[in-house]
């Protein structure tokens, strides 16, 4: 799970801070012996859907709010429709929305084996359902985002995933790391798992986002910050403070007219959004006139483990699937589930 290759909000790190590295133990005493997903001859995930119409087109698809999608559907109480499809049949509708089905195969088989690693290891029995189709767990559109590429990319890498221990491995992903990936335990907090410490990346350079700017007037952060700047008076200036050792800056400073107020990096960027902070690798910030700060800075995402962008120039270079994910997810192993 992770940040969509295109737009992808920040909700993504939240909730993989509520699944992270740290719960390992705990997700794989939640998953029973009986989980679908993870036993059965062919498995299965239960997808959130939402509420909306549904009606039977065959055995095998079902109409949803008139989009097609693969597998059967029950209906909770509150009217909110889950839909039951296999874990390949699922993949086939995710890995294209979260990589542009024309990049390179490998880039590809790589993206799906991080993506049925992560549903695989969200799956819980105990739920209602195992994931929902956004951002926030895994961008879904059903049979109409399946592409030729994709669907043999998923093929290709049928029931392969990464393994770290007793468990699976936690295969985030977000889309240009910027020169380096994040490490978890500075991403979000914890002990952090030692397969995701960070790693230099120079293959992400043709992403947009490698190096981007971005000029915000005070007006506006105040504004997203809401009562956080309250204490700051007038809004006078913005200030990064401390760096982690992937560069990424640790805290904001709101300087004000009556006091300054500092807020930790993620909450900051949260509050902004990801289009006037796109990630938290931020090289400078400068005043300019008529009340706007300057903000230099790479990448987009959380910057944690597979970059998307750093996968296609590897792939473009000749890298294997195998290849990229030793590279990104180092320490962990690929097998077949």
């Amino acid at each position: 799970m992770r940040e969509r290759w295109s737009r992808r909000g920040f909700l993504e790190s939240a909730a993989l801070a509520a699944v992270g590295y740290g719960l390992v133990s705990r997700f794989a005493e939640a998953s029973s012996e009986w989980d679908p997903a993870r036993t059965a001859d062919r498995p299965m995930l239960r997808v959130l859907l939402g509420r909306g119409e549904a009606h039977v087109l065959d055995a095998d698809r079902f109409l949803f709010d008139g989009r097609p999608y693969r597998g059967s559907f029950t209906v909770l109480p509150d009217g909110s429709v889950v839909e039951t499809v296999a874990v390949d049949d699922y993949l086939y509708g995710v890995v294209g929305r979260e990589m542009p089905p024309r990049w390179p195969t490998p880039a590809l088989e790589a993206q799906a084996v991080c993506a049925r690693t992560f549903v695989l290891r969200r799956s819980d029995p105990r739920r209602s359902y195992d994931l929902r189709p956004t951002p926030a767990d895994q961008a879904y559109g059903g049979i109409l985002a399946e592409n030729p590429a994709v669907v043999a990319a998923v093929d290709a890498t049928r029931g392969e995933v990464l393994g770290y221990g007793p468990d699976y491995a936690l295969t985030v992903y977000s889309s240009c790391c910027g020169g380096h990936t994040e490490s978890a335990a500075d991403a979000w907090g914890g002990a952090g798992a030692p397969y995701l410490q960070g790693v230099p990346c120079p293959y992400c350079a043709e992403s947009p986002y490698y190096r981007w700017q971005r000029s915000v007037p005070l007006d506006v952060i105040a504004q997203r910050v809401g009562a956080l700047a309250d204490p700051c008076g007038t809004l006078i200036g913005l200030r990064p403070q401390g760096r982690d050792a992937s560069g990424r800056i640790r805290a904001f400073e709101l300087v004000g007219d009556r006091s300054t107020v500092t807020i930790p990096a993620e909450r900051m960027r949260s509050a902004m959004g990801s289009r006037l902070l796109p990630s938290l690798l931020v090289f400078s910030v400068e005043s300019q006139a008529s009340r706007t700060v300057r903000i230099e800075g790479g990448g987009y995402g959380h910057g944690v483990g597979l970059c998307q962008w750093g996968a296609r120039g590897l792939a473009s270079a000749g890298a294997t699937a195998s290849e990229i994910l030793d590279y990104y997810f180092p320490g962990t192993r690929r097998e077949h589930d």
